[in-house]
């Protein structure tokens, strides 16, 4: 029976799996040629002293044989004749993991995605970062994989109660993440490895008779009596199944005009907005690591920062260490930035979503501050009001940066001392920055509470309040600004039977490991459903 063991050691020793067996043996009493293999089970690092430690939990093979890791099983069935099908809008995790899912489950899946397969994408991303050339159906939120595959591939949520993390961790790592994904606190695929995991994911369900269309947008939604009869792609063609998941992501704003139009229950929802602020890495790992040089052993550095001002909740987001700022748009005229890291996270730059909560009374007052959307006379109630907020602060940002997707942006300091920077630090932004005073292109309050905010992080983390850092707008992607309401038992809409609203586009989610949750959630109730 193997032994669990938990320990810490200095970040060379946790490198050489020879230091390690040696800290087995003295933990256990044996001698190190008695340790026959051993599992890493958990890896962390634990930073809050001058000497920075990994923290380990193994799975050690005492003189008995040494056991390969094992994984729980996947069973993959020959769909292609089954009786029953489920339409699937969206190949995002959500989309995937449910398709994947229902395949267990012996029911066929058919992928609908408005944008093109994986490889496609990188053409179009390419033309956007290096022309300005913005494709509204392909780009870093839409296409195969969703807005996870270009931007980064983080792999940790906090949502125990939402479903099985470990088989989520477990799918990816059959499909070709690396084993460190399963024990890692903070696992991390990088964004120049997940399109291979998405292509094979692709494969499978291919392979087991699912189908996959690409460049196919969901253009109605046909009901009637209050129950789904099919739907419309590409603004002509009929498709029809027993269920439809809309796991469409959350920037499909057509997609929520289209529920809203047809008179299909949607609600506001409040989000958060902001800034990407990126530092130099060599910043945050002194900061972080308490020393000059980050040890080598050691993983570029990040953060987690939140605090309250004026009542107002400012928080780090989606924090990419040793990455690289995207122009995330999905429309002219519209500047949406992210962030991104590769595997190895060996870009000289550390970027991280730095976001003001955003509540349905700040966004009402912002559109009648501005005179937008005065033609609409329930604005207050209406429930797009969340989304059309979200979408005129990217407008301005667009204006500001003065076209092309360059983006307005500003030294640290200079945000709080309100003044447009002289000169701009070097930034991984490929499509550029344009000097201006962000006060003149964020609302108010995001402004304000982001100034403050900026000025306490710098307390907390001495050194993190310098010019030496960008703000580059806007951060305005962090959720859904629509909730599209769902029976809690059935998982179907409220109003609509056999559409399942899923994931980050409906609002209940928050990245890729629980939209993948949610979709295997939703696959479950559809297959108790249409197997009772």
């Amino acid at each position: 029976m193997p032994t669990t063991l938990q320990f810490k050691l200095t970040p060379e020793q946790a490198a050489s799996g020879d230091a390690v067996k040696r800290q087995i043996a003295s933990l256990a009493g044996v001698s190190a040629s008695a340790i026959n293999g051993y599992h890493l089970l958990k890896q962390s690092v634990d930073a809050r002293s001058k000497q920075a430690w990994i923290n380990l939990t193994v799975e050690v093979y005492i003189q008995e044989p040494f056991q390969p890791r094992t994984n729980q099983p996947f069973f993959w069935n020959n769909i292609s004749t089954a009786s029953k099908s489920v339409l699937i809008a969206g190949a995002g995790p959500a989309g995937l993991f449910a398709a994947l899912r229902l395949i267990e489950l012996g029911i066929k899946p058919i992928i609908i995605e408005r944008g093109k397969d994986v490889r496609s994408r990188r053409r179009d991303l390419a033309l956007l970062n290096k022309e300005g050339v913005l494709n509204p159906e392909s780009n870093y939120c839409f296409g195969e994989g969703g807005a996870g595959t270009y931007s980064d591939g983080k792999l940790y949520t906090r949502s125990n109660k939402r479903g099985n993390i470990q088989r989520i961790l477990e799918l990816f790592h059959q499909f070709g993440a690396e084993e460190k994904v399963l024990y890692q606190s903070h696992p991390h695929i990088g964004t120049n490895k997940l399109p291979h995991i998405i292509t094979a994911m692709r494969e499978q369900i291919l392979q087991c008779g699912g189908e996959v269309h690409f460049n196919t947008k969901l253009t109605n939604i046909l009901v009637d009596r209050n129950e789904l009869t099919g739907i419309e792609v590409n603004g002509s063609t009929i498709l029809k199944a027993d269920a439809l998941i809309l796991a469409t992501g959350h920037s499909a704003r057509d997609v929520f005009e289209l529920l809203h139009n047809n008179g299909i229950l949607i609600e506001a929802k409040p989000f958060a907005l902001g800034v990407r602020i990126e530092h130099p890495q060599q910043i945050i790992d002194s900061i972080q690591y308490h020393c000059s040089v980050r040890n080598e052993f050691l993983p570029p550095a990040s953060y987690s920062l939140v605090e309250q001002v004026n009542g107002k909740g400012v928080f780090s987001f989606c924090m990419c260490p040793g990455g690289i700022i995207a122009p995330a748009s999905t429309a002219p005229q519209e500047l949406v930035v992210n962030g991104w890291s590769p595997s190895k996270r060996n870009n000289p730059f550390a970027n991280s979503g730095m976001v003001v909560s955003v509540q349905e009374k700040d966004a009402l007052q912002y559109l009648k501050s501005k005179k937008l959307k005065s033609d609409i006379q329930s604005l207050e109630t209406h429930p797009l009001l969340m989304m059309y907020f979200q979408q005129a602060v990217e407008q301005k940002a667009f204006a500001a940066g003065g076209g092309k997707f360059a983006a307005p942006a500003q030294r640290m300091v200079d945000l709080f001392e309100r003044k447009t920077s002289s000169t701009l630090p070097d930034c991984s932004y490929v499509p550029g920055l344009n000097a201006v005073n962000l006060d003149q292109v964020l609302p108010s309050f995001i402004f304000d509470s982001l100034r403050l905010g900026f000025q306490t992080f710098g307390k907390k983390m001495r050194g993190y309040f310098t010019n030496e850092a960008v703000a580059v707008a806007t951060e305005s992607r962090t959720s859904s600004p629509v909730r599209i309401p769902r029976n809690p038992d059935t998982l179907e809409h409220v109003q609509v039977k056999k559409l399942y609203p899923c994931a980050e586009g409906a609002g209940y989610a928050g990245g890729i490991v629980s939209a993948a949750m949610d979709g295997e959630k939703i696959a479950d109730k559809i297959a108790a459903v249409l197997k009772a």
